[in-house]
């Protein structure tokens, strides 16, 4: 896809031994600023697609994987061992590392958020300069991880893409507010079809296992504690998965992050609409 202010490229690397896919935002008239922006756990980078536009319009180098097993990336051959946190920061890591990026930006998206954490504390410590998480902290809340395993460890499969689309409408009702065709654009650009013809979410039921066999990924206040850049939470007014006293702890500790609270969504903001845009664009700037 070509604009007259950006182009995007659909491409593919090798990254720790296994096929990452990621879309690629450049801008015709790029100002040296680059962006990863990082989607959710059962999710897609092509969420990333209304921020990617919005910061690639004025001059933003945005890159938007997909997480292995996620989308149009390779499904691990060991999910034990590879769906978890480390795992995803080393892909991390080798993505920016073969495209030649020494210093970035980090949003993140729930999971995409935590791997955030992860780099910004460990790997890609002293390269990422900023980083926003939406609607994720290092501390979860069970009950909410517990909703999103029940959903997604057993994806649903419908007869109809519209019918699918109706499905994630209810399922990601949290994020707030998205019009038809943004609705379409999430359901067509993260499903796959089963061999007797059905359509269900594009990503490996097996990513769960990161919950059975890394209980612990997401116990992350000594990560968090070890970051030292600015850190901006976007946390859901209604969001189930991020408390309210956590993030106000997230204040006070480690980064001391610069909390704001989003409106009318839960887990977690879509970051679609122009305030939360030129929100994370302010801070990035």
């Amino acid at each position: 896809m070509t604009t007259a202010s950006f182009s995007v490229q659909s491409r593919y690397l090798a990254c720790e031994g296994r096929e990452i896919h990621f879309m690629d935002w450049v801008p015709a008239q790029p100002s040296g600023d680059v962006v990863v922006a990082w989607h959710g756990l059962a999710r897609t980078g092509r969420d990333m697609d209304p921020l990617a536009a919005h910061l690639c319009a004025q001059g933003w180098r945005v890159i938007c994987p997909d997480t292995i097993g996620r989308g149009l990336s390779q499904w691990s051959p060991q999910p034990e061992a590879e769906y978890c946190l480390d795992f995803y920061a080393r892909l991390a890591t080798s993505l920016v590392d073969q495209l030649g990026l020494t210093q970035f930006h980090w949003v993140g998206t729930s999971m995409g958020g935590a791997i955030g954490m992860v780099c910004a504390a460990g790997p890609l410590k002293g390269r990422i300069q900023r980083l926003v998480l939406n609607d994720i902290g290092p501390q979860l809340a069970e009950p909410a991880v517990q909703r999103i395993r029940s959903y997604a460890g057993n994806p649903a499969a419908f007869d109809t893409v519209g019918e699918l689309e109706r499905y994630f409408r209810t399922v990601y009702q949290p994020y707030g507010y998205l019009p038809d065709a943004q609705w379409c654009q999430l359901t067509e650009s993260s499903l796959r079809r089963l061999p007797d013809g059905r359509v269900t979410p594009h990503y490996d039921p097996a990513m769960v296992m990161q919950f059975t066999h890394h209980p612990h990924d997401y116990d992350l206040w000594p990560v968090f504690d070890a970051i030292d850049m600015p850190v901006l939470c976007l946390r859901g007014a209604d969001s189930d998965l991020l408390l309210a006293d956590t993030a106000e702890a997230m204040r006070d500790r480690g980064p001391r992050a610069l909390v704001v609270t989003i409106a009318g969504c839960g887990h977690a903001p879509a970051l679609n609409v122009p305030d939360q845009l030129e929100l994370v664009q302010r801070f990035l700037s």
